[in-house]
């Protein structure tokens, strides 16, 4: 198995494709990690569900206020001109189309676009969240991944086996190996490693990666 991206440097990838002045919600987990990323002199206004508007970095460690929190219950810090409101209010915001971005994990994502990210199926414990009101909420749909399970399986699918999420609602993949874009029911491939082959990364992916034109060297720093 050749060399992977890390977490971090997933979520680095990602938050570099976050337009100036979006309004971005990131899903609780891996996705809270893309808010460390973002580029300098960019301006990026983050939404949570639990009721707030352009939150700010983390605070350091001891210095948390605990009535500051995300939706993941991690603490967070509020830029100049943030504001609160009531939750519904907040999935207001998201039904009615007002989030430019959302970054969310996966445990599986179909090449039409249908998401799985919220059960494993029999036995696990229901957990959607607000997922499926951001999924056809927001303008674009994101998500990080790695580009298998730990077993190494396919996580880019023909078809998702497990409760969907969303149908038809996914833009962008970020993996742990490559781009890839959603593009008329396709997997649309932008960018991969290029210490992976075009042959290998198809072994690693069950439906088809189509190409149109270039395909880019993935390059991310270490972070």
């Amino acid at each position: 198995m050749t060399a992977k991206l890390t977490n971090a440097q997933i979520a680095w990838r990602a938050a570099q494709d976050i337009p100036d002045g979006a309004y971005v919600n990131l899903g609780i987990g891996f996705p809270e990690m893309v808010a460390k990323f973002k580029p300098k002199g960019r301006q990026v206004i983050y939404h949570t569900e639990n009721g707030i508007l352009d939150f700010g970095e983390a605070p350091p460690a001891g210095e948390e206020d605990w009535d500051l929190i995300n939706a993941g219950k991690k603490a967070v810090t509020l830029n100049p001109g943030a504001s609160f409101f009531h939750h519904a209010d907040s999935f207001a915001m998201v039904r009615g189309s007002h989030l430019d971005v959302a970054i969310l994990g996966a445990y599986e994502v179909a090449e039409n676009g249908d998401l799985a990210n919220w059960s494993t199926g029999p036995g696990s414990v229901p957990a959607v969240g607000g997922a499926m009101d951001l999924v056809h909420g927001a303008k674009r749909v994101c998500v990080i991944t790695d580009h298998t399970t730990k077993d190494g399986r396919p996580k880019l699918l023909k078809e998702c086996r497990l409760p969907l999420t969303g149908v038809g609602c996914v833009t962008t993949v970020y993996t742990s190996l490559a781009v890839v874009d959603i593009v008329n029911a396709r997997f649309v491939l932008r960018e991969k490693l290029a210490t992976i082959s075009l042959d290998e990364l198809q072994a690693l992916t069950e439906a088809t990666l189509v190409v149109e034109g270039t395909v880019k060297d993935l390059v991310v720093p270490e972070v």
